[in-house]
């Protein structure tokens, strides 16, 4: 009887991942209400984006789509965040570089153009979204505060290694 050598293999595994198209984020009401969301609020912290979905959700029975795991009062989604990289990617929305905000672009307000989802519908997202407007802010501010925190930080360690 021959035996089998069990030797480990480092051959390169090569992982195919599909791109995201404006197209697929056209098909994707899910993605489209999220654009149009995030541009009723012209500029909002992914943070809060997190927080103002998840109280739709839990609060007003407006299932936008995701699933949520809160650890430590914190919700979190994975769904959400990789619709939003897919938003990014297409370049539907951008980052301020500034304060880490999501933000609308041209390409963005074009899509919302083009979709015809039942206007009703949004119109009642957005309006329970905007009571929850100052809580937004607020969890906005934690985070434009964070960011300049952080900044400061690096350029005080920049210039103690000049």
């Amino acid at each position: 009887m021959s035996k089998q050598s069990s030797t480990k293999s480092k051959e390169l595994k090569i992982i195919t991942r599909h791109v995201v198209t404006i197209n697929d984020v056209l098909k994707d009401p899910r993605k489209i209400r999220i654009l149009y969301l995030i541009n009723e609020f012209e500029e909002i912290s992914e943070k809060a984006l997190q927080y103002l979905v998840y109280w739709l959700k839990s609060e007003k029975n407006i299932d936008l789509g995701y699933d949520f795991l809160v650890i430590g009062n914190v919700p979190s989604s994975k769904d959400l965040k990789m619709d939003l990289v897919a938003l990014l990617y297409v370049g539907a929305l951008e980052a301020n570089p500034k304060n880490k905000k999501l933000r609308v672009t041209g390409i963005g307000k074009e899509l919302l153009g083009k979709v015809d989802l039942d206007k009703e519908e949004l119109d009642k997202i957005v309006a329970n979204a905007k009571e929850y407007e100052a809580k937004v802010k607020s969890i906005d501010a934690e985070v434009e505060l964070t960011v300049k925190m952080l900044s400061s930080a690096r350029r005080r360690r920049r210039r103690r290694f000049i």
